[in-house]
């Protein structure tokens, strides 16, 4: 792509415009529109499985990192004929098909994404998601609390996979089968919540306000239910290492890698040695336990 002021690609068919490729997006880390463009298309097989389908609601940053920012849910106008939208609730969302609608947003400097929980048209879940959300900015035990929760949930038979949010927190997921309801993980997410503040109190809470909660680590087991977002796997993050959303191996967690390790500049080189580890998890019989649990359970 040349460095112009203004210029075109064609992607999968479609012509994409091309503004500023030699704008600033990540000025820490060297980061220009043209490189980003660049790094979200080889990110895009293992980015688009998890916004594909779903109602995309993206944060855009015009002036790169260190600017303004705006959440966008409503898809701006004018939008190309290849876009895709769905609406809800009023809102007519952006409905990622490919890496055409990706660029086109990487374009709009959109460096985060965050799609639905559910596919647009549905409301049941696409997965089970714990988020552990650290009440510090800075929280040298998240990989500790991510640790507890992925032994918790093995003891309940359960294989799931940690990532990154990009930014301090972590989620844990969970695959399921098609069918469970968001109410029926909030009844699990409840009691496993509960079990592991009780277990480690010193750790974790389940308070909401982040007022009351000290320096515990937020269990947010209500964040993942329906109209609601998390940082999607593989999405970039607005911070100034170009921080990404980043699948993890519970060795890794182990070791207590930080979330900062994984960066735009780094995450090609970790995806074709590991590849997508989320997608290697088949889906898990949560509906046996959620069977088990007392009726009065949240």
């Amino acid at each position: 792509m040349p460095a112009a002021a203004k210029g075109t690609i064609t992607v999968d068919g479609q012509q994409i415009s091309i503004t500023n490729p030699d704008k600033p997006l990540w000025p820490e880390m060297g980061i220009t529109k043209q490189i980003y463009l660049q790094k979200l298309a080889a990110l895009s097989p293992y980015l688009l499985r998890y916004c594909k389908d779903r109602l995309l609601t993206v944060i855009r940053y015009p002036h790169g990192v260190p600017g303004m920012s705006f959440y966008q849910k409503n898809a701006p106008e004018p939008l190309p004929e290849f876009v895709r939208t769905a609406v809800q609730d009023d809102i007519t969302y952006i409905v990622l098909q490919g890496l055409p609608e990706l660029l086109w947003l990487g374009n709009l400097a959109a460096l985060e994404f965050h799609p639905s929980l559910h596919y647009a048209g549905s409301i049941l879940p696409c997965e089970w998601m714990i988020d552990l959300d650290p009440s510090l900015e800075v929280e040298p035990r998240i990989m500790e609390a991510a640790a507890v929760v992925g032994e918790v949930l093995r003891s309940l038979g359960l294989d799931s996979v940690p990532k990154t949010s990009g930014a301090t927190g972590v989620q844990i997921i969970v695959p399921v089968k098609p069918g469970v309801t968001f109410d029926e993980l909030r009844r699990i997410g409840h009691f496993v919540g509960r079990y592991v503040t009780e277990k480690r109190p010193d750790l974790f809470t389940l308070e909401r306000l982040k007022k009351h909660r000290g320096d515990k680590i937020y269990f947010d087991y209500l964040q993942h239910y329906g109209g609601k977002t998390l940082a999607a796997p593989y999405t970039p993050r607005a911070r100034p290492l170009a921080t990404v959303s980043t699948p993890l191996l519970w060795e890794e967690v182990e070791r207590g890698v930080k979330p900062t390790d994984f960066n735009l500049l780094n995450i090609e080189e970790r995806l074709s040695r590991l590849g997508d580890l989320i997608a290697k998890v088949p889906p898990q019989p949560v509906e046996a336990i959620i069977a088990k649990l007392p009726s009065g359970q949240q």
